[in-house]
């Protein structure tokens, strides 16, 4: 009977432990894209204006794609593609979300810094022209 109890016991315990694991298991893995996000190296738009755009999450991870548009500025070929969301202000589109990643000052005290070529932008993406070939860059600022 004690043989039985101690098999039992063992069994119990290992079933514990495997409910346990399978429960506090991660649901996704921490590099996943957003849904809806553009992946890295992909291609999108159409245009004659071809330029890249990286994107720098709040962990340091890049995302870099090719974007090609006739739009004027950055910030008009990002909005009709969906790249990116914000609300407008008296200073121009204040930038809230980039390829399916929010940052909003107002929640958890971070932002986009908008980069030009690796150098901080003088003006915001709605008001910077589309050079060809040029990199934009957006990274989440605290």
């Amino acid at each position: 009977m004690r043989k039985h109890t101690t098999q039992l016991a063992g069994l119990l315990l290992a079933l514990t432990m495997i409910f346990t694991l399978t429960a506090c298991a991660p649901v996704g893995q921490q590099d996943e894209q957003p849904s809806g996000a553009i992946e890295n190296g992909a291609t999108i738009g159409t245009g004659a204006k071809t330029f890249t755009v990286e994107v720098t999450d709040a962990e340091g991870k890049v995302t870099a794609f090719t974007v090609k548009s006739d739009e004027k500025t950055v910030g008009a070929a990002l909005l009709a593609l969906n790249v990116i969301a914000g609300e407008d202000s008296q200073y121009g589109l204040y930038v809230k979300t980039v390829n399916g990643i929010t940052a909003d000052y107002d929640k958890n005290q971070t932002w986009w810094g908008f980069y030009i070529d690796g150098v901080s932008a003088t003006a915001g993406v709605d008001a910077t022209d589309i050079v060809d070939g040029s990199t934009y860059g957006f990274k989440v600022e605290k």
